[in-house]
């Protein structure tokens, strides 16, 4: 077996975590689907615009994970997304909401983001930075054809 790769082709990953990543996928489907669409479909009429807004971008994310359970490496966008924003609220909203004495305000919140950092372990980041850091990005224009090119 040839452990080896170029730079341009992102370094297999153990069928342990793609499982874990399918595993992950379905935890935040289960727990998005499990309030998100009752509340979606039976208490939506009294929102403000973006509680709406956000509920909806929830459900959409809910849908997309079972994606993930097919495709888990095709779908791990959708996981650093998660990754990113939940790092970003706890560092910059959470983390000082409690220095400044407003923990009650952030902390079920808190709870349900604390979470990510099982992400950051089972994350191929090998995988992540070969495939979206290092390898050549989709061209911006067309390519001039050659004569030798059919």
């Amino acid at each position: 077996m040839n452990l080896t790769h170029d730079a341009k082709t992102p370094p297999p990953v153990s069928l342990w975590r793609l499982n874990a990543l399918r595993l992950i996928y379905l935890l935040i489907f289960l727990g998005l689907s499990s309030f998100v669409w009752e509340q979606l479909l039976f208490q939506s009429s009294d929102w403000p615009l973006m509680t709406g807004v956000a509920k909806s971008m929830f459900a959409a994310l809910a849908l997309l994970t079972l994606l993930g359970l097919r495709y888990p490496l095709q779908m791990l966008p959708l996981l650093l997304f998660e990754t990113l924003w939940k790092t970003i609220w706890l560092a910059l909203v959470a983390v000082p909401a409690a220095q400044n004495g407003r923990w009650e305000d952030v902390e079920s919140t808190f709870y349900e983001c604390v979470g990510i950092v099982v992400v950051f372990v089972i994350m191929p980041w090998g995988h992540v930075w070969t495939r979206y850091v290092t390898r050549p990005g989709d061209p911006w224009r067309r390519q001039k054809s050659t004569p030798d090119a059919a």
